[in-house]
């Protein structure tokens, strides 16, 4: 059970903070993490992504796990399936690996996507991950924070 978790909370971490896709993390390589300014390269990104103290401790612990297999496969995320060949997780298992939670990858994204860019410029946050600014409309809640309206009388 303690492996399942660390992928687990690799994968949690990542959707919830990051926006990691399902994808994105189970096509994750050693070679995407760079240890010296604890950065990893997701997906089609246009620049590597900077993790914080607890996202980086959560995958610390997942390669520890990984290293203990004593793989050689090139990717993040090993199972028992993968573990002797060089491919990714499967979607499948990725997909059930946050059925605890309650909460599926998608939903986790959206809920980190629709707080950036609420919060954020949506073009900044589009461009930061990669995205078309039209694809962040989607997420912009249907309220406005009355401090960020202009005053009436115009300033």
């Amino acid at each position: 059970m303690a492996h399942v978790l660390r992928r687990f909370d690799a994968h949690r971490m990542l959707a919830l903070l990051h926006r990691a896709s399902s994808s994105e993390t189970r096509t994750l390589l050693i070679n995407d993490i760079d240890q010296r300014v604890r950065t990893v390269q997701l997906g089609k990104r246009p620049h590597p992504v900077p993790l914080d103290p607890a996202s980086w401790a959560v995958l610390q612990r997942c390669l520890a796990h990984r290293e203990a297999w004593q793989t050689d496969n090139p990717h993040v995320m090993v199972t028992k399936g993968t573990k002797a060949g060089r491919s990714p997780a499967s979607t499948a298992y990725l997909s059930h690996v946050l059925d605890d939670c309650g909460f599926p990858p998608r939903m986790i994204r959206s809920t980190r996507l629709c707080d950036l860019v609420n919060t954020m410029d949506p073009k900044l946050v589009a461009a930061a991950f990669g995205m078309d600014p039209q694809a962040t409309l989607i997420y912009l809640a249907d309220h406005v924070d009355e401090g960020r309206l202009p005053l009436p009388d115009g300033s």
